[in-house]
């Protein structure tokens, strides 16, 4: 393991050469002051033998102090713009950075990771500003909706008919609140999870079947068809952690099909890896939503925002870094969307 500061003597030479300078300077400048004292007759020769030592002595201590004094500020600057840095830091500043100075190693390193670490904070708290605020739109749109058809059916004008069409967009909003809850628990779980746990053996292939059954009622509804290819697989990781893969790319797969399409799911193995690929023949995405598919609470198509909530795919693509894979996508408009998982090979 690599350390991060090789060089640690470094540091330490600096200190013990600057030290080193100052004494020898102080020294060489009261020498030369008691030598031209001395040479103009400034110093009584009876007293040479025992005064220049103690002059000599306390000169050099008064020289050094001062140099000292004056080149320890220039040399202590970075330290203090650091530690101002940091306090800045400890406010919630994230802006701030240092520059990195032509000193020692190690106070070069130590600058670098402190830009490092401001950098990284500025990251996360862009992040969490912007979690918050997509969360919280998520969050309130169904809510405004369920307050408003709430109050609707408390008007006694209503006909039987519209009572239960806004009753039944209510019971709507609030499946859609609770999935949104549920997403977002599960993403925050694995976003902070870093190892996959409670791994079985089991046949990846009939998981995926198990996962299409799972949402006949979805796929029967639009009459859509499946085209399976699925090699026989055994995977070994979580069982249940996986599934949420297949639940999320298939139900995208049927909510964007047409209805009478057909949806092509294959598995196979390449290359030591496990391949699985699930198209539709859906609208397809353009080049933005392609560039943001993966991004929390992103949905392309507005025209079905209510049927999600923009978080499947962040989950899926979190599911797959902790299994060791990864997922890629290709889609054009008009032409449907695939998606293509690669997972390294259980054996």
């Amino acid at each position: 393991m690599k350390k991060p500061y090789r060089h640690i003597g470094s540091l330490r030479i600096a200190l013990t050469l600057f030290v080193f300078l100052i004494m020898t300077v102080s020294g060489v400048i009261a020498a030369c002051v008691f030598l031209l004292a001395r040479r103009f007759g400034m110093i009584p020769p009876a007293h040479m033998a025992t005064l220049i030592p103690i002059l000599m002595v306390v000169g050099s201590v008064l020289l050094g102090t001062a140099l000292s004094a004056l080149v320890g500020s220039q040399f202590l600057r970075p330290i203090r713009r650091l530690s101002q840095a940091l306090d800045a830091v400890s406010k919630g500043d994230f802006s701030v950075r240092v520059p990195v100075s032509r000193g020692p190693e190690e106070l070069a390193a130590l600058q670098q990771s402190f830009n490092h670490m401001a950098e990284d904070f500025s990251g996360i708290e862009m992040f969490r500003n912007d979690f918050i605020d997509s969360f919280s739109h998520e969050f309130k749109t169904p809510i405004v909706s369920i307050r408003g058809f709430a109050r609707q059916l408390a008007r006694d004008s209503l006909s039987e008919e519209q009572r239960r069409e806004y009753i039944d967009i209510i019971v709507r909003e609030s499946e859609r609140l609770s999935r949104l809850s549920t997403n977002v628990l599960l993403l925050s779980r694995l976003e902070n999870q870093q190892i996959v746990t409670n791994k079985t053996d089991f046949y990846l292939d009939e998981q995926i079947r198990s996962c299409i059954l799972l949402l006949e009622k979805q796929w029967s509804e639009k009459e859509i068809e499946f085209d399976l290819d699925l090699e026989e697989t055994t995977y070994h990781t979580n069982e249940e952690l996986l599934s949420q893969v297949w639940v999320n790319l298939l139900g995208n797969a049927i909510k964007f099909s047409e209805p009478g399409s057909c949806v092509e799911v294959i598995c196979t193995h390449a290359d030591r890896s496990v391949v699985v690929s699930i198209a539709d023949h859906g609208p397809g995405m353009d080049e933005e939503t392609r560039q943001h598919a993966f991004d929390k609470f992103y949905q392309g198509d507005t025209s079905r925002a209510s049927e999600g909530n923009g978080i499947g795919l962040s989950i899926v693509r979190r599911i797959c870094e902790l299994c060791g894979g990864q997922i890629t996508l290709s889609s054009a408009p008009g032409e449907g969307t695939r998606f293509t998982i690669v997972l390294p090979d259980a054996e």
